[in-house]
């Protein structure tokens, strides 16, 4: 049995990068911490929202890698000399990663009340149309 790729359609001459972008973004993870939301705030401008409550902003990192919006946080353990009856908030290290499209630039980052918010610009694309010649060969 072969694999169905989009190079296999005529139509989709490629978007083989496309395929390899579905891959990758099926394994980023699909952990549930910390939690988010990603919003459209414009016709060419989305938010990331992460909860992100007990870090601090030397905590987190956000970079971008091979065009993966990559976000970390690594907390300090500073539970030396303290006794904990009960510890329900962990303290944990996480990496959200988010597949960037070609045009959409990363903005600024804000940390307010516990949330950490990205935002993301879209470049509207030129239309383009180009004639191509015909030579006799």
């Amino acid at each position: 049995m072969s694999k169905l790729t989009l190079g296999s359609y005529p139509h989709l001459l490629g978007f083989e990068q496309l395929e390899r972008l579905l891959e990758r973004s099926a394994k980023a993870g699909n952990e549930g911490y910390p939690p988010y939301n990603i919003e459209q705030t414009s016709d060419f401008s989305y938010r990331i929202t992460l909860a992100v409550a007990g870090f601090a902003e030397q905590d987190l990192s956000i970079t971008i890698e091979d065009r993966q919006l990559v976000i970390r946080g690594r907390q300090r353990d500073d539970s030396e000399g303290r006794i904990f009856l009960h510890r329900g908030i962990a303290a944990r290290q996480f990496q959200r990663m988010f597949v960037l499209a070609d045009g959409v630039e990363v903005g600024e980052a804000i940390m307010e009340n516990g949330l950490l918010h990205v935002d993301l610009t879209r470049a509207v694309p030129e239309t383009v149309v180009q004639t191509i010649n015909i030579r006799k060969g």
